[in-house]
């Protein structure tokens, strides 16, 4: 299953398919008891994706075949030991994926031309996406960071590894030789690799990156200058041969306290905005304003879902499975402004007091 979307892989999976484009979506649960039905569901929407297809006019024989195969084939991929709080199954003929959401997405089927995308860039973007390099004279290794995890990347190169260095590491940490390793021009130029594969996956796809490694590893980063201007550094060595939860527990109080600062400066902005009459609120005013690119930063709360009709000139509350009801018109939001270059912010639950979940800064 997939986790990280890349803007590479985002323009990818939005470029026209032949019809049919199948986009299956289904919330599911990391926990009991709420993930005892997730296996029901699951087939039960994959079903109705099935029987949409047959009563389809449009879609022959010949592909609805197809498409079939490889929604069944995407079942047999799907892990729900490992689920989230949302899945997606996209088919189409000859290709099939399966993305695994760290945010809840609404039960649908929809056929098209093209896979529905909207609630993969809105689950990216409230996981404001990192990187962590963990460097070491030996090994250099990449992670993928999101809310609550993360996994090795194989991206840009990574990991970078020198299999003819055999150091010493007791025989180092006893005569204190380990800076030394640091000045071995072998070593400058393993880190200065690593520095080139890094400013172009940044160039690729840019995000905070936070460098882990012994202190003399990180002093050699920081000469080299490059990527490491704009990189927080985080003294903890070991990390280039470490797990997961190693690596997540090294950087989880640099993420928290830039959480902190990250909703303070909202906050602030939001409260400016009132001033200067630039502000919006509420899903209704904020879903006017995004569709006329005059958002400039989106903020909504983390767990903030709601339900609403469209009767032509606002949104109006609706219940799920009503007619014509838009049960992510969040994640639309945030897409469409994403899309317009807003600044998105995804804050902990209660920071927009009376706002009903989602407020904007406008650019007039």
């Amino acid at each position: 299953m997939e986790h990280a979307l890349s803007p590479s892989t985002l323009a990818e999976l939005r470029r026209p398919r032949p019809y049919p484009a199948v986009s299956v979506l289904t919330p599911t649960h990391r926990r009991k008891p709420g993930n005892a039905q997730d296996s029901v569901r699951l087939r039960n929407v994959v079903a109705e994706a099935k029987k949409q297809l047959e009563s389809d006019p449009a879609v022959t024989r010949d592909r609805r075949s197809d498409v079939v195969r490889q929604l069944e084939q995407a079942l047999t991929e799907v892990d729900l030991a490992y689920t989230e709080d949302g899945l997606v199954i996209f088919a189409a003929p000859g290709e099939h994926q399966v993305w695994s959401l760290a945010r809840s997405v609404p039960e649908r089927v929809v056929l098209s031309d093209t896979f529905l995308t909207r609630n993969l860039v809105s689950a990216h973007a409230a996981e404001r996406p990192f990187w962590v390099l963990s460097i070491s004279a030996d090994r250099i290794t990449l992670w993928n960071g999101g809310i609550d995890r993360v996994t090795e990347s194989r991206s840009g190169g990574f990991p970078l590894a020198r299999p003819q260095v055999n150091f010493d590491a007791e025989r180092q940490e006893r005569i204190g030789d380990t800076p030394s390793t640091f000045r071995d021009e072998g070593t400058k130029h393993f880190l200065r690799d690593a520095d080139t594969a890094m400013a172009a996956l940044l160039r690729e796809e840019p995000r905070p990156l936070y460098v882990t490694g012994e202190q003399a590893a990180l002093s050699l980063w920081d000469e080299l200058g490059g990527v490491a201007r704009h990189s927080v550094s985080v003294q903890h060595g070991g990390l280039a041969h470490a797990g997961p939860e190693a690596v997540w527990q090294a950087v989880t109080p640099l993420l928290k306290a830039e959480s902190r600062r990250s909703t303070a400066s909202v906050s602030r902005e939001l409260e400016s905005a009132r001033g200067h009459k630039t502000f919006a609120a509420g899903v209704d005013e904020v879903w006017q304003n995004a569709r006329e690119g005059r958002v400039r930063l989106l903020a909504v709360e983390e767990n903030y879902r709601t339900t609403v009709r469209d009767d032509g000139d606002h949104l109006i509350p609706a219940t799920s499975g009503d007619l014509d009801a838009r049960d992510d018109i969040v994640d639309e939001i945030v897409e469409q402004c994403l899309e317009t270059g807003a600044d998105v912010r995804f804050v902990p639950d209660g920071t927009l007091g009376d706002e009903n979940g989602i407020a904007g800064v406008l650019r007039y």
